[in-house]
């Protein structure tokens, strides 16, 4: 293991050691303060040290500590996460590498750690964070206990090939031979706009560590009826349009994690897409140029036909086109709601300069996205 030290979740033997400096650590502590401002210090450490008796693992801490918040967000800040598996198949005790596009920072990995747990499933998923949201140490401390790995950021290529390389032969690792699940998202970072295309790099870093067939990937689509972080995300893109060097702050990643886990999301749905082994072969024929960008373009449409689409998805589309194709599919209940919705979202972006039709825009075309895409991949199909 001494190799993948400077990455990896902490070990059972290390999971006292670990909560213990999480208790000790004075950020952590004013984050407990302020959700539990009545308790005193010394309670307070007193009851967490009681709920962690008897974990030994990190899969034993994320059912005590995590699968309950979790819950609590899925009930008070969703109306509903629901899950299907049903074209994966027999499991047959497999592990599995879950690719799915990017929705929230923290939650795509968390709500499908609950989803595997209600499922049957023997175990979570470990997951890949990038170490520019490890802000402050405790951060680190928490995810490491809560299965996972780290991703290094900001590197020269040089550094960014050794880095991928490790990460690659850690995640063949994790699959095969501590027989773990294992999530990462598509493309580094979210897709602004929600369309949601696979980066063959992506591929291509889970090929150096070994062969992709081991680690049994399954395409997984997330599906939000609401996007919190919808705002957010606009007005970073009219940010990016208006410099094209900006950068977001730490703040900017805090704000982002914090509107995601706490804003509403209306429902929310997680769709098992086929195994990647079940077409596999048909493509090794191809160079290997070719071959990773085929791979990506078919996790791409499994990835799209797995989309649970709402009759905002279906509004957004008819607005930005100025007609009415999709009214089928929405009452003007819908359309009221929506637009009430997108007005409130649009209030809460705070610009010197602000440009009302490019982020009324750009946010429309987050939730028109994901239905082009579907319709893409339905019309591909009835004319191949």
């Amino acid at each position: 293991m001494n190799e993948f030290d400077g990455i990896r979740p902490y070990e059972p033997e290390e999971m006292k050691e670990a909560f213990e400096g999480l208790l000790c650590d004075r950020h952590f502590n004013a984050v407990m303060k302020g959700l539990a401002p009545w308790l005193p210090k010394w309670l307070r450490n007193g009851l967490l040290r009681l709920a962690f008796t008897g974990v030994k693992t990190p899969l034993d801490f994320q059912k005590r500590f995590m699968k309950p918040v979790v819950n609590y967000i899925i009930r008070k800040h969703t109306d509903g996460c629901t899950f299907d598996d049903k074209e994966m198949g027999e499991t047959n005790g497999k592990r599995f590498a879950f690719i799915s596009n990017h929705r929230d920072i923290v939650l795509d990995s968390a709500f499908l750690d609950v989803m595997l747990v209600d499922n049957g499933y023997p175990t979570t998923v470990e997951i890949g964070i990038g170490d520019n949201l490890l802000i402050y140490p405790w951060i680190k401390r928490l995810v490491r206990m809560n299965k996972a790995f780290t991703v290094r950021r900001g590197l020269s290529p040089k550094e960014m090939l050794a880095s991928s390389q490790l990460m690659s032969r850690y995640i063949h690792y994790a699959v095969t031979q501590k027989r773990e699940n294992i999530w990462i998202a598509q493309r580094e970072g979210r897709a602004k706009d929600s369309n949601d295309r696979t980066h063959d790099a992506v591929l291509k870093m889970l090929a150096m560590g070994g062969q992709l067939g081991e680690l049994n990937i399954v395409p997984l689509t997330i599906s939000y009826e609401f996007d919190p972080c919808d705002y957010l995300k606009a007005q970073e893109m009219q940010q990016k349009r208006d410099n094209p060097a900006f950068k977001k702050s730490k703040q900017d990643d805090l704000d982002n994690m914090r509107t995601g886990i706490f804003g509403y999301k209306g429902r929310v749905h997680y769709h098992c897409g086929t195994p990647v082994n079940c077409w596999l072969a048909e493509l090794e024929s191809l160079p290997r140029h070719e071959f990773f960008a085929e791979l990506a373009k078919r996790m791409d449409v499994e990835i799209f036909k797995g989309y649970r689409l709402y009759p905002c998805n279906y509004i957004a589309a008819d607005l930005l086109d100025g007609g009415n194709e999709q009214a089928s599919h929405y009452t003007e209940a819908d359309k009221r709601r929506f637009e009430q919705y997108l007005t409130g979202q649009m209030a809460k972006i705070s610009l010197p300069q602000k440009d009302e039709p490019f982020l009324r825009q750009c946010i429309l075309t987050m939730y028109a996205n994901p239905l082009r895409n579907k319709l893409e991949v339905s019309e591909a199909k009835q004319n191949p």
